[in-house]
């Protein structure tokens, strides 16, 4: 199948027969692991993997740029996006480390961004905000970082307006050839790099209410890939309004 189709995708058990063939050894992070992992990466982040995912970030910004309203990008990190919204957009991002959070603040005082109306610490599996927020919500390299996926991922549905968009940018692993067989041995040490190298694209299809509609392999050598959802606009969420 090619990545940028929609449909086509492998069932649960199939994914889980794989898994087995693989033998790939997965571990759980818990948000102690997290928070430690980027508390590293901190200083370092923007010159290693913040330049690795840079054409990523773009690509999903320019068409997050097409749009309008209010954006909240979860996992904002350093803020390595921030300056490439459009003055148009309301943004607001959310991370889980301190210290990347710094580093963004300290980016839009010295760029003087005066589109972002807000940069939090949050739990991404449970956000202050309330239902339907956001026209537009962006998690980038973060769905293989969370400790719990599946909940990011109706957390990012319920904050998001219906007719609204959910975007990733994220790495999807793969079963087979050399790239699959270094993933599987990357995977016994997530809580060391922070993040799971071996991470199946149905672990986020889980929201009947979010439909996709685009799928793209992204530069560079289409290790990351974008996923566009729109919410259902006949779907309501069903979790009470949390407080902001």
């Amino acid at each position: 199948m090619r990545d940028n189709e929609p449909s086509g995708f492998r069932t649960m058990a199939a994914c889980d027969a794989q898994k087995k063939r693989s033998g790939a050894k997965v571990l759980q992070l818990d948000e102690g692991q997290v928070r430690d992992a980027y508390r590293r990466w901190a200083p370092v982040y923007d010159y290693t993997f913040g330049a690795v995912s840079t054409a990523g970030r773009r690509h999903a910004v320019e068409i997050i740029n097409t749009g309008s309203g209010r954006v909240l990008e979860v996992g904002v990190g350093t803020g390595l996006s921030l300056p490439n919204y459009k003055n148009h957009l309301d943004i607001v991002g959310i991370d889980l480390a301190p210290e990347m959070l710094d580093k963004a603040r300290e980016r839009v005082k010295t760029e003087k961004l005066t589109n972002i109306s807000g940069l939090h610490e949050m739990d991404a599996s449970n956000l202050s905000f309330p239902d339907n927020s956001f026209d537009t919500t962006v998690a980038m390299y973060v769905i293989t970082v969370v400790p719990d996926p599946t909940k990011v991922m109706q957390e990012l549905a319920r904050v998001t307006k219906p007719g609204g968009e959910v975007m990733l940018v994220n790495h999807f692993s793969q079963e087979e050839g050399v790239r699959g067989w270094v993933e599987r041995q990357m995977a016994p040490f997530a809580d060391l790099v922070g993040w799971h190298s071996v991470f199946d694209v149905s672990r986020v299809m889980v929201c009947p209410e979010l439909k996709l509609i685009d799928r793209k392999a992204l530069r560079p050598w289409g290790i990351f890939t974008m996923m566009r959802f729109r919410k259902d606009e006949s779907t309501a969420s069903q979790r009470p309004e949390a407080a902001e």
